[in-house]
């Protein structure tokens, strides 16, 4: 027996040939000694010419997984001779086993394709918990086969533009993977939206078909005003949790074998919606290419196991919460638990019982967690790995979230609807990267500040458009106009966002060029707001502004001037807004102008504004 070992970017790879017996045992001890364990985040040992191992050889791989602890242990192109040796002994159990022709490639894989393969490779491994029940990659690919005939009888087809509006549930992944067998495309809706923002969304995306589960707003009324006349949306079909598509698998046998039809991995098959400053929503075109490897790269970045077990109170709808919330976890056979609710008490109780160790979250949410009176260090002790994204915290913040939460290795990333991720921090960085950057580019990411002005890269140190390019970008906007599209004609994203890079190549977030508020992880639109609010009456002009908020990240504060003659009334307008916004675009904060600073071109000073609003709202709060 020989044994090759190599070393690259924290990986092992252990290429073993010939007979692992009595005697050679000890020799792959001796090469696997050579490894400084210590620095090392996986190991792969190749067995593509081992043709048979001893019981002294199991030893050895026992010896060797328990060494490894936590981190990713895999044997890879076993032969069927060796496979039987791990099927009689047990090992195939212990072990994390793929035979050859049977690596996890993701990269070459369509979320059909993915889903076909971890329910080939792991029938029975427990992937999702929720609603009191755990599903199987099994339960998972049945029950996704049933709603997918569901959906084919209503009219989906291949390309078909389907949407998923509802909390997150078993229900809206299970109709997503529905989505992925029927070669449609998955249309992710904001579930606070309401029926006439919905209508706009769908409309923007060709949505004809709408699966609606528990929403913000969800009524008879508006479930039916979906599908009124003027609306593109031609069916919707429900996936509230109160349907049991567990209870429904006796009619497998029916469709078992339906929808066999290749998916490329490449094929657009996701789109998550954003907006421009005008608040149109803007369909992001992805494919599982993007996804899947973004999870994988997110996975290695977190060192997922299947032994995690994650706590997901992120909206699968953003791109956070499908790819780190839900994928980066299935892509290793981790775990994922929803939890009945976000209320703060329910995710505590979550995380305690369940002893996660994954919660990614945006910083508000963990302060939230922490103001709770029922909060203790001890109910969050098992947790291990956390990426604050979606918002910034200021660095007293997480300090105070690193001393609270003990055990914890937080991570500060930075991503975007057309690309997620694009940067985090290290595993074990140190709590300056962590409180002061948004981490490194990762893997496979090209990353450049820009002054659009001189048209030239930035120095170090020196402040620009951050400009992204690499494997996880969007392919384009949905249907954009072509001076619409944020990529530029060598394949750079433009992202708005103004940042620069130190000198050991993390990135740091300086600002926005875009006036998009960010709350708590929600982008809202200021001229969608300011629209909303000129249409009632005795609105003579509005401003629409981001004010820091210490816990919600920023806040939306409206400026008003009355038309002569009209008072200000509060309480009557906010009613009005609640029939054409969700509830979090509404204004926190109302003040009444006389007329507002103006610039000597005319052009209201924004500068000023901001500033005078951001003065007021100190004094009420």
């Amino acid at each position: 027996m020989k044994a090759f070992v190599e070393t690259n970017d924290r990986k092992a790879t252990v290429t073993v040939v010939g007979r692992i017996d009595t005697v050679t045992s000890t020799e792959l001890r001796k090469s696997l000694d050579k490894i400084n364990f210590d620095s090392v985040d996986a190991l792969d040992m190749d067995f593509t010419d081992v043709n048979y191992i001893s019981s002294a050889g199991l030893r050895e791989l026992l010896s060797l997984k328990k060494k490894l602890s936590k981190k990713q242990f895999r044997i890879t192109n076993v032969s069927t001779e060796v496979l039987d040796i791990f099927k009689v002994t047990g090992f195939d159990s212990v072990l994390d086993i793929t035979t050859a022709g049977d690596e996890e490639d993701f990269s070459l894989m369509s979320f059909k394709e993915f889903l076909a393969f971890k329910t080939r490779r792991s029938p029975d491994r427990a992937n999702l918990t929720a609603g009191g029940y755990t599903y199987t990659w099994e339960d998972i690919d049945v029950c996704s086969q049933i709603i997918a005939n569901d959906l084919h009888s209503l009219g989906v087809r291949k390309g078909t533009h389907v949407g998923i509006c509802g909390f997150d549930s078993a229900n809206w992944i299970l109709t997503f993977f529905a989505i992925q067998k029927l070669g449609a495309i998955a249309c992710l809706i904001n579930f606070n939206l309401g029926a006439e923002e919905i209508i706009k969304t769908a409309r923007s995306g060709d949505v004809t078909h709408i699966c609606c589960g528990e929403m913000t707003q969800r009524s008879d009324e508006l479930l039916s005003s979906l599908t009124a006349e003027g609306s593109p949306v031609q069916k919707v079909y429900d996936i509230s949790k109160s349907i049991k598509f567990m209870h429904r698998m006796v009619e497998y046998t029916d469709v078992e074998g339906l929808f066999e039809g290749k998916v490329e991995a490449d094929d657009a098959c996701v789109m998550i919606y954003t907006s421009g400053s005008t608040g149109v929503p803007k369909g992001v075109l992805l494919s599982a290419y993007n996804i899947l490897n973004a999870s994988c790269t997110n996975a290695r970045s977190l060192r997922v196991t299947e032994d995690d077990r994650a706590c997901l109170m992120l909206p699968l709808f953003h791109i956070f919460g499908l790819v780190a919330g839900y994928l980066t976890n299935a892509v290793e056979d981790a775990l994922t638990i929803i939890p009945d609710s976000v209320r703060t008490s329910e995710l505590l109780r979550t995380i305690y019982e369940k002893k996660c160790t994954i919660f990614h979250a945006v910083p508000a949410m963990l302060l939230a967690m922490v103001n709770n009176k029922d909060f203790s260090s001890e109910k969050v002790a098992t947790l291990r790995s956390t990426i604050l994204s979606g918002a910034l915290a200021s660095p007293s913040q997480i300090e105070m979230l690193m001393k609270t939460f003990p055990n914890d290795h937080f991570a500060a990333a930075y991503g975007l609807s057309e690309m997620a991720p694009v940067s985090i921090t290290g595993y074990d960085d140190p709590q300056e990267r962590i409180m002061h950057t948004i981490g490194k580019p990762i893997e496979n990411i090209d990353i450049r500040i820009y002054d659009n002005d001189t048209k030239k890269e930035c120095s170090i140190g020196q402040k620009g458009e951050i400009q992204v390019q690499g494997f996880n970008l969007m392919s384009c906007y949905y249907k954009a106009e072509l001076n619409m599209q944020a990529i530029d004609e060598e394949g750079w994203l433009h992202t708005g966002d103004i940042g620069y890079m130190d000198e050991d190549g993390y990135l740091h977030f300086a600002g926005r060029i875009k006036e998009i508020i960010v709350r708590a992880g929600e982008n809202i639109y200021p001229a969608e707001v300011a629209e909303a609010i000129a249409s009632v009456d005795g609105i003579a002009n509005v401003v629409v502004a981001g004010v820091p908020d210490n816990f919600w990240g920023e806040n939306v504060a409206a400026a008003v001037i009355m038309k002569e003659g009209s008072v200000f009334d509060e309480s009557s307008l906010r009613e009005n807004l609640s029939a054409k916004l969700a509830r979090f675009k509404i204004p926190r904060y109302f003040f009444v102008y006389d007329s507002f600073p103006v610039l000597p071109n005319g052009k209201v000073d924004m500068t000023a504004l901001k500033k005078d609003l951001a003065q007021k709202t100190k004094s009420v709060t």
